[in-house]
């Protein structure tokens, strides 16, 4: 397993993360999975074992549920781990239970503490944007978390590339504590962020965490041309995220099925490492419903794609420009070169 810096930071995370959405199986979540303590007890192992010191997951998970899990499975792990969570969504009614003021942000905390079993969080995430709470009033909240030592770092998730970049002037202009990484969805299905959330990651060192590799699923081979749908998958039950274009979809799994039969490797494996790949994204968050799932998924830490079969699978998985970096490329390519591969 190699390691990066997460960001601008000096924080250290695994080249794959293990993702908590499995645990718990309340409500809507059950489709995805229903892992226990015990079981949940030996993914851990599994992934420590494997080299993964990141384990994200959020309060609306089971709505809490899986923080508990993820909690009582570490045990004395959680020294040795980097531990991530996210507030932002409505767990229980009434006024004031979402969003991203400071009273939910700290009560968010607090729940989040108790039921993790821990004092403190290593990555503080906003799950989603809050465009009626002042960017000033959130950003001071997380910097008095941290300053109390109940956060050591802050990051965002679901943001438009311009939030992210208000965010991290605000945080400049009042002199506090910044958003280390962005977790935003990224996938051979969802190339969408290389437009904006990307390129705003490598221009100022926001580290990117990648959340649905596979795209929930249909990357992992259980979906072919022509064959019926799978008897046991989370599409069964719940939509993919995003619009699917399934012509689109299927010639990128047979370029991933031919590839992965050259290598004596899983077609998720081959998805898994493509994102690796990219520029800019420092950890890829996998998840998985029983440790078979979970060993192969990590197996794909072990090898690495060749430059043409990256090259092949770009251009499989090609999207068209959006306005204005259409532009930008076509008439001002001299002065507005691709983004770059490294930071």
């Amino acid at each position: 397993m190699d390691y990066s810096f997460l960001g601008a930071s000096g924080l250290q995370v695994s080249t794959f993360s293990f993702g908590t959405m499995t645990l718990g199986g309340e409500g809507r979540f059950a489709a995805m999975g229903n892992v226990q303590v015990e079981e949940a007890r030996r993914l851990v192992e599994i992934c420590i074992d494997a080299g993964v010191n990141l384990f994200d997951t959020a309060d609306m998970y089971s709505n809490g549920r899986s923080e508990a899990v993820l909690g009582r499975a570490l045990g004395t792990h959680r020294k040795e781990i980097v531990l991530a969570t996210k507030v932002f969504n409505r767990l229980e009614p009434g006024t004031n239970k979402a969003g991203l003021s400071r009273r939910h942000i700290i009560e968010g905390c607090e729940d989040s503490l108790r039921r993790l079993e821990t004092d403190y969080i290593d990555i503080y995430q906003s799950h989603g944007f809050d465009s009626y709470t002042p960017l000033e009033e959130t950003l001071r909240a997380y910097d008095d978390l941290i300053r109390a030592g109940k956060v050591r770092y802050i990051g965002c998730s679901n943001y438009a590339g311009w939030q992210v970049m208000k965010a991290l002037a605000t945080s400049e202009r009042l002199g506090i504590s910044r958003y280390i990484s962005e977790q935003i969805n990224y996938s051979l299905l969802a190339r969408d962020a290389e437009h904006e959330l990307v390129p705003v990651g490598l221009d100022q060192d926001v580290g990117i965490m990648v959340w649905s590799p596979l795209q929930a699923g249909l990357l992992s081979g259980k979906f072919r041309r022509d064959a019926g749908k799978p008897a046991e998958s989370r599409l069964n039950a719940l939509d993919a995220p995003g619009n699917i274009d399934q012509e689109r979809l299927y010639n990128i799994v047979d370029a991933l099925g031919e590839i992965a039969q050259g290598r004596g490797v899983s077609i998720a494996q081959v998805a898994l490492n493509w994102v690796t790949r990219k520029p800019g994204v420092d950890t890829v968050i996998i998840g998985a419903r029983n440790e078979v799932q979970l060993q192969d998924n990590l197996a794909a830490a072990t090898w690495k794609l060749s430059d043409e079969e990256v090259e092949r699978l770009d251009q499989v998985s090609a999207i068209a420009l959006p306005y204005p970096h259409w532009h930008q490329q076509k008439f001002g390519a001299e002065r507005n070169p691709p983004a770059k591969h490294v930071r």
